[in-house]
């Protein structure tokens, strides 16, 4: 125990805490009260930035900054080479989703994300505590940027292999990420993301033993459990996204809300099927139904093709093709204030390690 502690007090410390407790950057699911309720409480706040413009991201920082001057991370996406595009497939997969939401234009699959390197750029003016990264590592130039502005890298790894890999290329911090996780894989190659998932148990262990950089433990933890088991496999600290979704500062969508909590881990699944990249979600109606539908397109073609869909679902709370991320122990997450979900979760923790 008095190890446990020492590592979770080193990492507040350093990173300014008071709570080795981490919120999740999940894209579209991380509005700034959210944020502030955790720094608040003396966790770390975070963006999920990938589908933000630069003034977007700069909104929300100074959102945060303005209800706390606690630290937080912002996360990005490390792009995958450009997709290669079937016409003809796309037509199926049109056909498929015009099934199950509105009619879908052949130019729909031409969306693309963000600008990365003006991303980036914005990420070094705002000067946030951490900048992470998901799906690879940063190029070095960016990198050198980052330490010599003294912000942190927190590098997301789902294999030993990634770990050693975001090591070597500088990080400061490994977040290694369970396949109980809700929401992306963080694979490094989108192709292996199915092939390759380790459950954190048996990961978080794994990449301890093998870098010499504070570990940050995320997937399936939701409370005190969670926390206490994930520190005693080695974790410096603890990120948690599922979790914190029913609080009401997450602003979800009452039908996803409500189907996190009676989701079983079972009644989750991994999918391609909203975006083109492996992430875990409700096994909702269009989520199985896709699994025997064309394959989808890659990344982000299929998520331009699945935009009109998504956007209706979200606007009459459908959930039966809403893009509702989980994590497997969604039935965990509390309709609470994430402030207390917070405290709870390292409180409760502290006392089952004791």
């Amino acid at each position: 125990m008095a190890d446990t502690r020492s590592r979770a007090e080193e990492f507040c410390r350093r990173f300014g805490l008071k709570l080795p407790i981490l919120l999740a950057p999940m894209a579209g699911a991380c509005p700034p009260s959210l944020s502030a309720a955790v720094m608040q409480a003396g966790g770390m706040g975070a963006c999920g930035a990938l589908l933000m413009q630069p003034a977007e991201i700069e909104a929300w920082a100074q959102a945060v900054r303005q209800a706390s001057d606690a630290p937080f991370q912002i996360n990005l996406w490390i792009p995958d080479p450009p997709p290669r595009r079937d016409a003809e497939h796309e037509a199926r997969v049109r056909d498929f989703l015009s099934q199950w939401g509105p009619a879908v234009p052949a130019e729909a699959g031409d969306a693309a994300p963000p600008d990365f390197n003006a991303q980036c750029e914005a990420l070094l003016a705002l000067k946030p505590a951490v900048i992470s990264s998901i799906m690879g590592v940063y190029p070095p130039p960016f990198v050198q940027r980052m330490k010599q502005l003294g912000i942190a890298w927190f590098a997301t790894a789902t294999t030993v292999d990634e770990a050693l890999q975001a090591e070597a290329a500088g990080a400061d911090v490994i977040v290694a990420q369970g396949m109980e996780a809700g929401g992306h894989r963080g694979s490094f190659e989108a192709a292996a993301a199915e092939r390759r998932q380790v459950g954190l148990f048996a990961l978080l262990p794994a990449i301890r033993d093998a870098v010499r950089l504070p570990v940050v433990a995320t997937g399936g933890i939701a409370d005190a459990r969670g926390v206490a088991a994930a520190m005693l496999l080695g974790a410096d600290a603890v990120q948690i996204g599922t979790g914190f979704l029913r609080s009401p500062e997450a602003k979800l969508a009452t039908a996803w809300s409500d189907a996190l909590a009676a989701a079983r881990p079972e009644q989750t699944m991994l999918t391609r099927a909203f975006s083109g990249r492996a992430g875990r979600s409700i096994a909702n109606d269009y989520a199985r139904a896709a699994a025997d539908a064309p394959a989808p397109a890659p990344y982000p073609v299929q998520r331009g093709l699945t935009a009109a869909m998504r956007k209706q679902a979200q606007e009459r709370n459908d959930a039966s093709r809403m893009q509702a991320w989980a994590g497997q122990s969604a039935a965990l997450a509390q309709a609470l204030p994430a402030a207390q979900i917070a405290a709870g979760a390292w409180e409760g923790a502290v006392r089952l390690l004791a």
